[in-house]
This record gives structure tokens, C-alpha cells and sequence, in this order.
């Protein structure tokens, strides 16, 4: 047997094939179970919608008493700041209009330019926290492109070192996620504290 990281040649009777791996990630199964498995179904983001809503947004937006628990960073005068809960790397956050939106043309210009500013103070606060070499940040329109939640507005911000698709996200079609999101969290605000972050 050749073991080569996540996937191994094993040679047997019927010749030599590739057996796969498994790396076991629990924390997944809230949003496996969460996703609507109806065809063409809008209830799929990067986290599953809460009890009695179909946008998690728009839950989060009404609940601050439950900031904590929805990994809530930031809210503004007309925008929230989330950490999502299914990142594409540690630090991944979501900046979103408080107003159920879903097209670039339907945000006023004061939802545009207070978007705009959390991004560079989300990377201002990222950079103190988890010191990221670089950063992804981006916005994906319609369900083709991407967009897991296409009817309310949101960019990601996603932080990036160097080194960091390695041999896991290559082979294994797996990230590793270093840090637990309760523990970012609340460094976020310590550095936010610190920082008097937001700065808008």
C-alpha cells in the first residue's frame, strides 16, 4: 500500500485503484440537515436559514439579543456584520444591507458606501486578529454565480495566507479551519474594542 495524504493506491487482485479518505467534520451536519432539498429551492447559503425564517440575514437582523449566538460582529446604521458559520477559511465574514435586498441596483447609496467602509474596517479587524497575509473579497449575483442566498445582498470577506491551499483543499476537496468561530468571535470584538472598530 502507498499512502499519498488523503488518498491511497492499494494494489489487490483485481490491480491497483485509489481508496479515498475520510476526515470526519461534524460541525457540517447543521448545515447539511439545514439545506432544502426541494429543486430550485432559494433556502441554501452558506448557513441554513433559522426556525420561521427563509433568510438567516434577515433573522439575524431582527435578533440582536441573540448577536452572540448568530456570530453577529458589528451592526451599523444600515448594515450587519456576520461571521459565517460554514467558512472558506478562518475569519470568513459576511457583510450585508440590514434591508432584504438582493441586486447591487436596489441598494441606496448609503447602503453602497457603508458596505464599502466595513469591508476595510472588517480587514482592519481581521488583520489585527488573525494577521492574514491577504484577503478574497467578493460578491456573487443570481445561483449560477454562486450565490447561495441571491435574494439578500452580501460580500465576503475572506482571509488568506500564504501556503494556505495546500494538499487538504487540493486532493481532499477539504479546508481546515483552525480556530473555533466562538473564539474568533470574541477576539474580533476585543480587537474591535481596542480599535473603536467600526470606524464609519
Amino acid at each position: 500500500m502507498l499512502v499519498t495524504g488523503p488518498m491511497r493506491w492499494v494494489v489487490g487482485r483485481g490491480g491497483v485503484i485509489l481508496e479515498r479518505n475520510n476526515l470526519w467534520a461534524p460541525w457540517r451536519m447543521g448545515y447539511v440537515q439545514g439545506l432544502d432539498k426541494s429543486p430550485g429551492s432559494d433556502n441554501v447559503e452558506d448557513r441554513p436559514a433559522r426556525e420561521g425564517s427563509d433568510c438567516f440575514i434577515c433573522h439575524d437582523v431582527r435578533s440582536p439579543q441573540d448577536d452572540e449566538k448568530n456570530l453577529v460582529l458589528w451592526r451599523s446604521s444600515c448594515c450587519i456584520v456576520i461571521l459565517n458559520c460554514y467558512p472558506y477559511n478562518n475569519g470568513h465574514l459576511l457583510i450585508a444591507p440590514s434591508r432584504h435586498i438582493g441586486d447591487l441596483d436596489q441598494a441606496t447609496d448609503d447602503e453602497l458606501i457603508e458596505m464599502t467602509k466595513l469591508v476595510r474596517e472588517s480587514q482592519k479587524a481581521l488583520s489585527g486578529a488573525i494577521k492574514p497575509h491577504g484577503f478574497n473579497v467578493g460578491m456573487n449575483f443570481g445561483r449560477c454565480a454562486g450565490a447561495g442566498l441571491p435574494e439578500h445582498l452580501h460580500i465576503h470577506v475572506v482571509p488568506r495566507w500564504n501556503g494556505d491551499t495546500n494538499f487538504m483543499s487540493v486532493c481532499g476537496d477539504t479546508d481546515v479551519i483552525s480556530q473555533s468561530l466562538c473564539e474568533l468571535l470574541t477576539q474580533l470584538r476585543q480587537i474591535s474594542k481596542e480599535h473603536n472598530l467600526p470606524k464609519l
